[in-house]
């Protein structure tokens, strides 16, 4: 065997096998990056079913507050029909700009910040809002690994040949909702 075919042969199986090792390693960092949404997702839905608590817990010192009742539970009810990242995003921006609505009609009942229930609705979601940070930067940092990924030479002509595409950061876009809510129902 003419020693110019054994290194075609060698050339070709090098190349094959980074070909299958660069895709197999893009298919876990795509799943890497579908497994961190799941984690934000879980994180949502336990703050939506908080919200109903938390209104509810309101509402029954605040009576005559029913309009930020209202767009606590559109904003609610839009969050939990987003789909998309950005769409998710974006709702979820509405819903903490309405929980902090919320919050301020709290802080005029100090009867109500020192229920028991409240302070425990107040205590969870201070956490979920803490655990949906953490799995916000978990989500974004493998985002922008795949992204990376599929965006270099030569991994990029694998992905655009197997399908790969970019992915959207999980961001906050209105800069006033960058500022950290504030969670606090004590007495000041």
């Amino acid at each position: 065997m003419p020693i110019t075919l054994i290194f075609i042969v060698v050339v070709v199986v090098i190349g094959a096998l980074y070909y299958i090792g660069k895709r197999n390693s893009l298919i876990a960092a795509r799943n890497r990056v579908a497994e961190a949404w799941s984690g934000i997702d879980v994180q949502l839905k336990r703050r939506h079913d908080l919200v109903p608590n938390l209104v509810e817990t309101v509402k029954g010192y605040a009576k005559h507050e029913s309009q930020v009742f209202e767009k606590t539970a559109k904003a609610r009810a839009d969050a939990m029909a987003a789909h998309s990242v950005g769409d998710t995003a974006k709702a979820e921006q509405q819903l903490t700009g309405a929980l902090t609505d919320l919050r301020a009609v709290a802080e005029n009942y100090p009867e109500l910040r020192a229920t028991e229930n409240f302070q425990q609705l107040s205590r969870n979601l201070s956490e979920l809002e803490d655990e949906i940070q953490a799995s916000r930067r978990i989500y974004n940092s493998n985002v922008q690994s795949y992204n990376t990924d599929i965006q270099q030479f030569p991994a990029s002509i694998i992905a655009k040949q197997s399908g790969f595409t970019d992915r959207e950061f999980f961001e906050i876009e209105d800069a006033s909702q960058r500022e950290p809510a504030s969670v606090s129902f004590g007495d000041n």
